[in-house]
């Protein structure tokens, strides 16, 4: 089986999936974390690899940038492809004063300022949010390990210069909301329409009060509490 963007075969990819933004970051884990990780899918270098982590058969593929192209991967793996979980790993832009650089934030609930889901034709406004079952686990890892977690909403945004930053960021500051990103209400949406799981593991990159910001290559090497807290995640919903 394949579909026009991923050229892997039926059962090449495991229950659960990992999906970082960057490709180079889904390379990482696979190269790092994962046993015998085999290369499934390189279309348009969208690697995707599967192996096995502690036993269990795992894979990692990156979603690519913005709602989009996430809304389209992971829609090929749970509708295609028979994944069950999705859980993404990717950095995020703080938006309060006491979530700190390289803290983990775990998206409970993903507003957003896309129309994504005005595709399911409803009457009112939908409210994407993760599946307890990995939130749950998660949290549980995150503690279990010693690592600085909040949970709560992220913002995920279809636009990374925003010409109304200024005012736009402080009004969901003031709603409590956690970081911004730009996958994760697509995400949510695609697994609450195919009766999947989904979770964002997200690790701060950069303070949008404060100014503090990581570096390109920290992002795609260094983020290791959140790949380990993603994996041992999938150990336990697997």
């Amino acid at each position: 089986m394949s579909t026009p963007h991923n050229s892997a075969a039926k059962g090449d990819f495991a229950k659960t999936v990992l999906m970082p933004g960057d490709p180079l970051r889904a390379k990482f884990v696979a190269e790092n974390f994962l046993t015998d990780a085999k290369l499934v899918n390189n279309v348009r270098g969208i690697g995707g690899y599967t192996g096995t982590y502690k036993g269990i058969p795992v894979s990692v593929m990156a979603s690519g940038m913005g709602m989009p192209s996430m809304g389209i991967y992971s829609y090929e793996l749970y509708k295609f492809y028979g994944v069950e979980n999705i859980i993404r790993i990717g950095s995020a832009g703080s938006l309060q004063p006491y979530i700190k650089l390289r803290e983990l934030v775990l998206g409970m609930g993903a507003c957003t300022t896309s129309n994504y889901a005005a595709q399911y034709g409803l009457h009112g406004t939908f409210a994407p949010t993760a599946s307890w079952k990995l939130l749950s686990a998660a949290a549980s890892v995150a503690q279990e390990l010693g690592l600085k977690y909040h949970v709560g909403n992220l913002l995920s945004s279809d636009v990374f210069y925003n010409e109304d930053a200024a005012e736009a960021n402080p009004a969901w500051t003031k709603m409590g909301v956690m970081a911004v990103e730009m996958e994760s209400a697509a995400l949510y949406m695609n697994a609450a329409r195919a009766g999947k799981n989904a979770l964002a593991i997200c690790t701060v990159s950069d303070h949008l009060i404060t100014g503090e910001e990581t570096t390109a290559e920290e992002r795609q090497n260094t983020f290791t509490a959140m790949m380990e807290t993603a994996l041992e995640t999938a150990l336990r919903v697997n």
